[in-house]
């Protein structure tokens, strides 16, 4: 092992001695330094995932939380300096996690907190508007396309997802019901914000983000979802900011 990896695998396990032959500037030994050093690279990175999942910790607790930051630090240690980009794995580590099983939920929440701050950190762009759409006639609106915004996320989840969000984010929000909800994550002014999708709505946003025709998009859904509600999805988008034209450029 090299000393440059035993120093970085004995910085986030405190059971793991200091690497041999580390001194400070007087060739004595930096055991002391090195734990200081340590300890503060864990707080660091623990203070990072406290930031990053609200979501997670009031789900499960401050006191749990903390544990489960000190395991996934230790487990995960950061691959690139950019904290923004830090706990992708969370996830999957919450649904591996024996702790966490009974909270069948957690990695869909952790996802919709990875969400939220990928979109806090996406690129500006100018949005598709209403007006836009009403000066553009019939046949040409059906074969537009649109894609995503850079500051928009959607996420699938088997779970009452959006209601578990506001429940435990937005006071006096009523609880949960049992039912499956798709979210999508958009970022209007400054701090991003999910919303929850009607039936089909995942999909068309979707399909027009794959490059589908506007009005073959329409059309896929209709037959797939017959509940779909075209005029409630366009306008849920057009509010949330969700939707670009190809041609829309993001400012510098």
């Amino acid at each position: 092992m090299t000393s440059q990896r035993a120093f970085r695998e004995a910085l986030l396990n405190p059971a793991t001695p200091v690497p041999d032959g580390l001194c400070d500037g007087k060739g004595q030994s930096a055991g002391r330094r090195y734990a200081v050093y340590r300890n503060n690279v864990t707080v660091s990175l623990k203070e990072a995932m406290v930031t990053a999942f609200p979501l997670v910790r009031k789900l499960i607790g401050r006191q749990l939380f903390d544990q489960l930051a000190t395991e996934f630090v230790r487990a995960h240690p950061p691959r690139t300096p950019l904290m923004m980009a830090y706990g992708a794995e969370l996830p999957r580590f919450v649904e591996n996690a024996p702790t966490f099983k009974h909270i069948g939920y957690l990695g869909d929440a952790a996802r919709l907190d990875l969400a939220m701050r990928a979109s806090y950190h996406a690129a500006d762009a100018d949005p598709l508007t209403a007006a836009a759409l009403s000066e553009m006639e019939p046949e040409d609106l059906w074969q537009s396309h649109f894609k995503l915004a850079p500051a928009t996320r959607i996420l699938r989840s088997p779970w009452p997802l959006f209601d578990i969000w506001q429940y435990n984010m937005v006071p006096d929000a009523p609880k949960p019901q049992p039912v499956q909800q798709d979210v999508l994550i958009t970022r209007i002014d400054f701090d991003p914000a999910p919303l929850a999708l009607p039936a089909g709505g995942a999909d068309w946003l979707a399909a027009l983000d794959a490059g589908t025709p506007f009005g073959a998009a329409n059309d896929l859904i209709f037959g797939c979802v017959p509940e779909f509600d075209l005029a409630a999805c366009l306008t849920l988008a057009l509010t949330a900011q969700a939707l670009i034209s190809p041609s829309s450029k993001e400012p510098k």
